[in-house]
């Protein structure tokens, strides 16, 4: 576990020097899995030890989350007066999203349809 966990965090920190080294405009950890992805695919296979360490990670995923929820109740003062701005950002993104992926989707299976 100790090594798929050393593995999982070097290709984050692989990727981090990478961007801040080129000044590439994505972020670190991104590039990282795509990293990842990328000597996943040259091996082949999953190493047994990594995938333990990812179910490891996804069946305490909502741990992650509860700084982000922490720092929502800390600041909501400064959230609650900008309320209305944030909804209707979050809703507009929301819905630019859904169109994207909907209009993706049409445009492939027209293009699987030639």
């Amino acid at each position: 576990m100790v090594f798929a966990l050393s593995l999982l965090l070097g290709c984050q920190l692989a990727g981090e020097l990478i961007v801040r080294t080129l000044g590439l405009p994505i972020p670190g950890p991104v590039l990282g899995m795509a990293l990842l992805f990328a000597l996943l695919l040259w091996r082949g296979t999953v190493w047994a030890p990594l995938g333990q360490a990812a179910d490891f990670l996804l069946k305490h995923l909502s741990l992650l989350f509860v700084p982000a929820g922490v720092g929502v109740v800390q600041h909501w003062e400064l959230l609650q007066a900008r309320l209305l701005p944030l909804a209707v950002t979050l809703v507009a993104s929301t819905l630019l999203a859904i169109l994207a992926a909907a209009g993706t989707f049409v445009l492939v299976q027209r293009w699987l349809r030639r």
